[in-house]
């Protein structure tokens, strides 16, 4: 029997074991819509309010489920709205699907309404790409697209379909196949690996979040208690670990704890999981190295190198690499460095205050919080601070923009998040200007009934650029400060939601302590505009620059 592509699109996505996809619809997709709403009962679909947050709802819904997020948008300004949300997906490895229509075959090229060249825009910022020019072609780049997503290095797929192939029908035996070529990951040679770990008297590792995509949290933590190592994390590793871990340092970085900088400052070798060395994590690439060796594992062989030379390069899935070494790596006890780790911990004491400090907020919101939780955060000061002082315990609990540093993330990432995670009560920490970038999807998350506990780091200025203003620039407050009259408590009641302005702890207490179970909460929380993050290492600078108290 003939299929339509529409009906091809929907018998793939099921297929491939999507029963959520997120978008918004528009002309250049009307027939898949019109499957979509013959499919109910097999694919929930989310309407979101701007397909920029759909795209980052799918990536939320990826990043907790473990599956490819899929979002559909239609052609011209629904798929260029897609593009912020296909970057971030793309710089932190999210497996995600993305769908676009587009003018019919016989009007591409020709300035038609709504014509763009989706695949030609986003073709750097893609693992790959496809546009469709024949229907038969269809059901096997659906597949294709899944399984490079969600292959090797996980990443973003887009699939342009015009919406004469979505109308056009075929059998399906007339369905082609993509062949598809991946290179095989080499054997790995653990020789020099193990010679130097045995060697290594102050050994440190690095987890990033390829640990976390990779599922190897036990490998980690083995391979630190079998050779008595501290763990540091990037930004999109840290919840490998649960943070009351005695080895566990929290983040390292530009912002990272004081334990990891010290630990970092004194270790002889690094043992690189799953990361990239992005420039906030080293500082001065020619200092990071200076006394140390590393020992570098990733699955992707062109992030080996590139950043930081390594000493020993092993090509492979982190999990996989871990568990080949675990079986040959005897105990080696670092007693000492395990006192000097213990002794660093304490470096990272906050201690409370009698007003709503940024710890303080996050230490209580933490207490009304399970394991599970998932928490997702926008970009800027509050994105630090919840790195540097959130307890988490679980894998994939972490939903933040790390490589594109996306502000107006967080909102739809944690609505897909939420959706993933069963609809369990989700925390959004957020400041007023990332809220303010996306704060339509609110509308989503009540249509949604989604408990969601959105905490607004609320400090009336662009935090993060006010502090390097001040540290940086001579304190030339230029357009920092947002002089914004908004009430989000207010706004949001009018979106339908629930909201209060928080002043005092006792008043997030209070809040906290019996949230709503079916619509989201925004805590509209009053900060001092001039809280810093710290530690920081200035940028250019290294772990013996590092600033600890405001100058």
């Amino acid at each position: 029997m003939k299929k339509s592509g529409a009906a091809i699109v929907i018998e793939a996505l099921c297929r491939n074991g999507v029963d959520t996809v997120f978008g918004y619809p528009g002309g250049a997709v009307l027939p898949i819509y019109d499957e979509l709403y013959q499919n109910a009962h097999r694919i929930n679909h989310v309407l979101c309010a701007h397909e920029q947050n759909a795209a980052h709802a799918a990536d939320g819904f990826a990043r907790v489920s473990g599956k490819p997020g899929v979002v559909i948008a239609t052609s011209g300004p629904g798929a260029t709205n897609l593009v912020t949300g296909i970057a971030n997906a793309y710089l932190d490895s999210v497996p995600l699907v993305a769908i676009t229509g587009n003018v019919a075959l016989p009007l591409l090229g020709k300035d038609s309404f709504q014509e763009v060249d989706i695949t030609g825009i986003t073709q750097e910022i893609v693992k790959h790409n496809f546009a469709v020019s024949d229907v038969k072609d269809l059901n096997g780049i659906l597949d294709a697209a899944f399984l490079i997503a969600s292959s090797g290095r996980p990443g973003p797929v887009l699939v342009d379909i015009p919406k004469s192939i979505q109308t056009d029908r075929c059998d399906e035996n007339e369905y082609t196949v993509q062949e598809l070529f991946f290179n095989p990951l080499p054997e790995v040679d653990l020789t020099e690996t193990l010679r130097l770990l045995e060697s290594a008297e102050r050994p440190l590792i690095y987890s990033g979040g390829g640990v976390v995509s990779s599922g190897a949290s036990e490998e980690l933590l083995a391979l630190a208690k079998r050779i008595s190592a501290p763990v540091t994390f990037s930004m999109m590793g840290l919840s490998a670990l649960p943070a009351n871990e005695p080895l566990n340092l929290g983040m390292c970085g530009m912002h990272g704890t004081a334990s990891s900088a010290k630990m970092f400052s004194e270790c002889d070798l690094i043992i690189a999981l799953g990361v990239r060395f992005s420039d906030r994590a080293t500082g001065n690439a020619a200092k990071y190295k200076e006394g140390k060796k590393i020992i570098h594992v990733d699955i992707d062989h062109a992030e080996i190198n590139k950043n930081t030379a390594a000493d020993v390069e092993l090509c492979g899935d982190v999990k996989a690499v871990l568990q080949q070494l675990l079986q040959k790596l005897p105990r080696i006890a670092h007693p000492e460095w395990e006192k000097a780790c213990a002794q660093a911990a304490k470096l990272d004491f906050h201690p409370k205050s009698d007003r709503l400090t940024p710890f303080d907020l996050l230490r209580t919101a933490a207490a009304y919080c399970t394991p599970d939780t998932v928490i997702a955060t926008d970009v800027g000061q509050h994105q630090m601070w919840t790195m540097q002082y959130f307890p988490f315990q679980t894998p994939r609990t972490l939903l933040t923009s790390g490589g594109l540093g996306t502000m107006g993330f967080g909102l739809g990432a944690a609505i897909g998040g939420c959706i993933a995670n069963d609809r369990k009560p989700t925390v959004l920490f957020t400041g007023d200007g990332s809220f303010g970038m996306c704060l339509q999807e609110l509308a989503t998350a009540v249509s949604q009934n989604l408990p969601l506990v959105i905490v607004i780091f609320n400090n009336g200025v662009l935090g993060m650029v006010r502090q390097w203003q001040t540290m940086f620039y001579e304190k030339h407050y230029s357009h920092t400060t947002l002089n914004r009259k908004t009430d989000f408590a207010a706004l949001a009641r009018a979106f339908g939601a629930k909201g209060k302005k928080i002043t005092r702890l006792v008043e997030l207490e209070r809040a906290l302590y019996n949230p709503p179970a079916d619509t989201p909460l925004v805590l509209d929380c009053q900060l001092d505009m001039d809280e810093f993050v710290l530690p920081m290492i200035p940028p250019g600078g290294s772990v013996k620059d590092l600033i600890t108290e405001k100058g």
